[in-house]
This record gives C-alpha cells, sequence and structure tokens, in this order.
C-alpha cells in the first residue's frame, strides 16, 4: 500500500477526494509539458550509427559494449509503444553485428514491443543485419541498401621488402598460425581457407535474412545474396525493406501528431566520455614525429589515423 493510499479515508468522503483528483487529472493534461503526459504514446529513438566492432578515438564505431545500456533504456521507457532505430553503417564485424541484432530481437520479446529501422546513408552489410532485427524498415529514398555478402581485405608486399633487402623472418607452434601474413607470397592454402570461413559466415546471414524478411523478400536469391546493394525503391521491390519515408513523418502517421520522440543518448562515463569511449586526443600529439609513428604513444595515435582511413575507405564503398 503506498503512502497516499494510507492517506485517503474511506467511505463516501474518500471516494469524493479520488473523483476531484481524478478530474484535476484530467484539467490540467493538457498544460502539462509532452514529456510529463502519460496519456501520449511514446516512440523512443536509437541511433544506430558507424563502422561495426571498429573503434578508434578519431572513428568512434558500434559495439555490442557501447550500445547494450542505450538499448536498454530505450525499451525501458514508460509508455512507449515501439522503439525506433535510425541506422547508418556500412556494416564491419560480423559477430558484433550479430550480437546487437541479438540484443535487440530478446528487448523487443521481452518488452513485448514492435521495432521499427529507419534507413538514413546507408545500411549494408552488418549494418542491413541490424536494419533485419526490425519489424518494419523504412528508408529515405536516397539510402543504400544492401551488401547481402562477406568481405575480407588485405595488403601484400613481398616484393617490396625484396627490393629493400628485408628478409622477413616468422618463427610458429602450429603449422597455420601465420595464415595471409601480408609480408610473405599468398598461400593459395590460406585463401581457400579463408574463403571457407566466410562462406559459412554468409549462410548464417543469408539464414538470418530468410528468416526476418520471410515472403516479403521477392528478388531471385542469386540477386539478394550476391554481395550487390541497390538504391532504396529498388530495395523495396525486391523486398529488403517496406516503405520509404523519414523517421518523424513516419511515426506521426502511425502513432498520431503527439507522438513524443525522444532520442536515447549514448551510455557516458563518470568522466562525461562517449562509451566505448578512449582517451581524448591532445593537439600537441599531431607533429612530424606523430606522422612518423615515433615513440610509444605517437606510435599508438598513428595506428588510429590509419584505421580512421581504413574506416573512411569502407564508406567510401558506397560512394559516401
Amino acid at each position: 500500500m503506498t503512502a497516499y493510499q494510507r492517506w485517503m479515508p474511506d467511505g463516501p468522503m474518500g471516494e469524493h477526494i479520488r473523483q476531484l483528483s481524478a478530474r484535476a487529472a484530467v484539467a490540467i493534461r493538457p498544460y502539462l509539458p509532452k514529456r510529463l503526459r502519460r496519456d501520449l504514446p511514446v516512440v523512443p529513438i536509437v541511433r544506430l550509427t558507424g563502422v561495426i566492432g571498429f573503434s578508434t578515438p578519431l572513428r568512434p564505431g558500434l559495439s555490442i559494449a557501447g550500445i547494450a545500456r542505450t538499448l536498454e533504456r530505450a525499451f525501458g521507457i514508460r509508455n512507449a509503444r515501439a522503439v525506433a532505430l535510425a541506422i547508418n553503417s556500412p556494416g564491419g564485424s560480423a559477430v558484433q553485428s550479430h550480437l546487437i541484432f541479438q540484443r535487440i530481437r530478446t528487448l523487443a520479446g521481452e518488452k513485448k514491443l514492435p521495432v521499427i529501422a529507419f534507413v538514413e546513408d546507408v545500411a549494408a552489410s552488418g549494418g542491413y543485419m541490424l536494419a533485419c532485427a526490425a519489424d518494419e524498415i523504412v528508408c529515405d529514398p536516397a539510402s543504400i541498401v544492401g551488401s547481402i555478402g562477406v568481405i575480407g581485405t588485405s595488403f601484400g608486399f613481398p616484393e617490396a621488402l625484396k627490393k629493400l633487402g628485408i628478409e622477413r623472418r616468422v618463427y610458429t607452434a602450429g603449422e597455420h598460425k601465420s595464415t595471409l601474413d601480408p609480408f610473405l607470397p599468398e598461400d593459395q592454402h590460406d585463401v581457400e581457407r579463408l574463403k571457407a570461413i566466410q562462406n559459412d559466415i554468409h549462410r548464417v546471414f543469408i539464414g538470418l535474412v530468410r528468416e526476418r524478411r520471410g515472403e516479403r523478400l521477392t528478388g531471385p536469391e542469386n540477386t539478394l545474396f550476391s554481395g550487390e546493394y541497390w538504391v532504396a525503391k529498388t530495395a523495396k521491390d525486391l523486398g529488403l525493406v517496406d516503405q520509404l519515408g523519414d523517421v518523424r513523418s513516419f511515426l506521426r502517421q502511425r502513432f498520431g501528431e503527439e507522438v513524443i520522440m525522444p532520442v536515447v543518448p549514448p551510455e557516458r562515463s563518470l568522466f562525461g566520455r562517449r562509451t566505448p569511449g578512449v582517451s581524448s586526443i591532445r593537439p600537441e600529439l599531431f607533429s612530424a614525429e606523430l606522422l612518423l609513428g615515433l615513440g610509444v604513444e605517437r606510435h599508438g595515435l598513428f595506428q588510429d589515423l590509419i584505421s580512421a582511413l581504413e574506416t573512411r575507405a569502407i564508406w567510401a564503398r558506397f560512394g559516401l
């Protein structure tokens, strides 16, 4: 029993007070800020932005560790009628993509809430896997969608080492421990093993898309699962997305003009850094020494710069 219930007198007087309280609540409701009104529908928005499983100080990405608490807060919001995902990701780690996908589906099942994905610039590869966690996928007409495939990239430098007179020495315990070493000549057996792993991951991805999209898929499988990507209208014709539109217009049409659409902010640490934030970058580290990768701290930042370039290259695959 609450303190209010203990205070409330019994009998006609108590009933009279309860009726007055109910009428007063109805009278003041229109004058309350929207966020305090319990009669209005709420659809929290979670932003899923960046390369998945690929995080540096310069290019924070997506991971289950970084997004889990945000998702839990979104699904726990009172009066929520659905949860919206605003997705802008070219993909990345297959494992992290699947872990985030699974967490969204688990929370949706526990809270019995529908999930709606809204694609911004791109939802490709792992980004499309995240979109498949939703019950509906809505895209801007210029969105890029698809790339249901698996990719691995590398470089090879054995001839460059020969010209520089550098000898590569590798010592391993395990026959295949140095698989795909970029400083050694390419081994066809290594490539075949890598392709077998990629094919296994691709089959998991295909199964997930089939399960989530079901009969909505209308395109031929050798097209849908070829790793190709399309603009939103073509993706809709293929059954990969459901509608064209934007988050605000769609949610107002679905839940009414007064729907509340709070953006759930990312979790922050005690010192205000975004989770999974890394230590901030000091301006004095940008120097000639940094570009040469000299010093332990500067070398680490140099690697972050290279990682940022690699991230940029992933986005560039989709013309972004």
